[in-house]
């Protein structure tokens, strides 16, 4: 967490959006994300906002609770909104904007004013030739037309991806005239995120203003980047000519550029941004402020995120169902291997998918992995919330979740890295980025256009489309083959990692 020091000695919180103080200087994160988490599903399950608020140990307790608060989404379309409404609402009553002179108020309260010098503004043309089909680097290949639809084929017969995504993916490939955005201009926070669409966006000729951290090395690739592609790049630039910006410390100054430069053209805002630890709960709830002061400014506004594999999902009937055709199908020697580790582990090992779920009902999809740590998941349900929230209010909005990539996160956190490496003896398969972005990307571009979808649960906005690499409809609760994947997988990791 940011501080600056005055002469006095006395440490004082840096200006910006922080968790709020408990009065002596400390600002905590436990305190306030079990409190959104429980205000989320108060109205619907009290029980369960009471055994949320008094979890002794909300680090190792947090997974159920949270796989709890999904289940609770799942039972009508009005509990789904009731809970997003809620948790949002509760998030922008605790999480406070602190100004230049230490004061604090609730961000729902507040102005966002633009407290530091103006930014200016910077853009970089691309000189190179426009790309105009939907091009997908795969396995030492590049895939278009009848040849991307031959692998989307595989991927829906493997289990990897939903019958949905091929079927969106699809589309693209019949109207490559959407790649450039649809007439969009596209504001991408976050935008060098790993697995953003900055790069495919710009190689399709799009328009895109770019917010990042100020980090010279960065902008230099990302200016290089642009200058490759056939679209145009604008930034901000501070009043030492240093490129980016930082949303969590310069919410007003950010919000004055975007609106100063955002043209008449609609505008598509992506989420990308990543932090580690309570940052990214930060990071999310300035994004939620500027989201809404910006929409305010042009309903036609449109939101965009991408959802981690890594969470807890209501999926429909039908991956339910083949999920456990996959557990019933194991061969007999998979079986007979299995069943004394079961024994041994008392069914905490390899246990059967949507244990709970009834034939014919939704199910709960637990792929969090308890090492990625409550401020993860808190930080990552914000934003489903808020997506739920804009598409309840007739904004457009693209949510797709991406399948599980060799991303640098990953690779730096050991046993995720081991897990992602052992993934495939289970069915699941584990994506280079280079090939995620432009999927990804090609989903986006499509939610741009398309008519608004009709939904009969706000959760369909994560389960359409979706690319969760297998993890859905694998026979194994995936957290019970976690360990197992992470030992098979341990070689892999370990290179990589060098």
């Amino acid at each position: 967490m940011s501080h600056v020091t005055h002469n006095d000695g006395m440490s004082e919180t840096s200006p910006g959006v922080h968790f709020p103080s408990d009065g002596e200087g400390r600002r905590g994160t436990s305190t306030t994300t079990k409190g959104i988490l429980a205000d989320s599903v108060r109205g619907v399950d009290p029980g369960l906002a009471e055994r949320i608020e008094t979890a002794e140990d909300w680090r190792k307790g947090y997974v159920g609770l949270v796989h709890e608060a999904t289940a609770a989404s799942a039972t009508s379309a009005d509990a789904a909104r009731r809970i997003a409404a809620d948790g949002l609402a509760s998030m922008r009553s605790r999480m406070v904007l602190v100004d230049r002179h230490g004061d604090e108020v609730a961000l729902e309260a507040a102005d966002l004013p633009a407290e530091g010098a103006p930014f200016a503004t910077e853009s970089v043309r691309g000189t190179g030739p426009r790309v105009q089909t939907l091009q997908v680097p795969y396995r030492g290949s590049v895939l278009e037309g009848e040849r991307l639809r031959g692998q989307l084929a595989a991927w829906v017969d493997a289990g990897v991806v939903e019958p949905s995504f091929a079927a969106a993916v699809g589309e693209v490939i019949d109207h490559p005239e959407w790649l450039d955005a649809g007439g969009h201009r596209v504001l991408l926070i976050g935008a060098g995120a790993e697995m953003g669409p900055l790069e495919t966006l710009l190689s399709w000729g799009a328009d895109v203003m770019a917010v990042d951290l100020p980090r010279s090395k960065a902008w230099r690739y990302k200016k290089a980047m642009a200058h490759r592609g056939s679209g145009t790049l604008t930034f901000p630039v501070d009043e030492d000519g240093e490129e980016g910006a930082d949303v969590i410390h310069q919410p007003g100054q950010v919000l004055e550029w975007i609106r100063r430069e955002r043209g008449g053209a609609p505008l598509a805002i992506g989420m990308h941004a990543y932090a580690d630890s309570g940052v990214h709960v930060r990071v999310s709830a300035a994004v939620d402020a500027l989201m809404s002061r910006l929409t305010g400014d042009g309903p036609r506004t449109a939101l965009a995120w991408l959802a981690t594999p890594t969470d807890a999902f209501v999926v429909p009937p039908e991956v339910v169902a083949e999920a456990r055709s996959r557990w019933s199908g194991r061969g007999f020697g998979i079986k007979a291997v299995q069943a004394p580790t079961r024994a041994m582990a008392r069914g905490r090992l390899f246990a059967p998918a949507y244990r709970s779920a009834e034939d014919g009902e939704l199910g709960i999809a637990d792929v969090i992995v308890p090492q990625q740590g409550p401020n993860y998941v808190i930080a990552k349900r914000l934003q489903r919330w808020r997506g739920v929230e804009a598409e309840a209010s007739g904004q457009r909005v693209s949510f797709n979740v991406a399948p599980a990539t060799w991303t640098r996160s990953v690779t730096k956190n050991p046993v995720l890295g081991a897990a992602y490496g052992g993934a495939h003896r289970f069915g699941v398969e584990v994506f280079q980025p280079e090939t995620v972005r432009p999927l990804m990307a090609a989903l986006l571009v499509r939610d741009l256009v398309r008519e608004a979808p009709q939904r009969s649960h706000p959760e369909e906005l994560f389960s359409d489309a979706a690319a969760h690499g297998g993890l859905w409809r694998v026979g194994y609760e995936p957290k019970t083959a976690l360990g197992v994947a992470a030992i098979a997988g341990l070689p892999t990791s370990l290179r990589r990692r060098r």
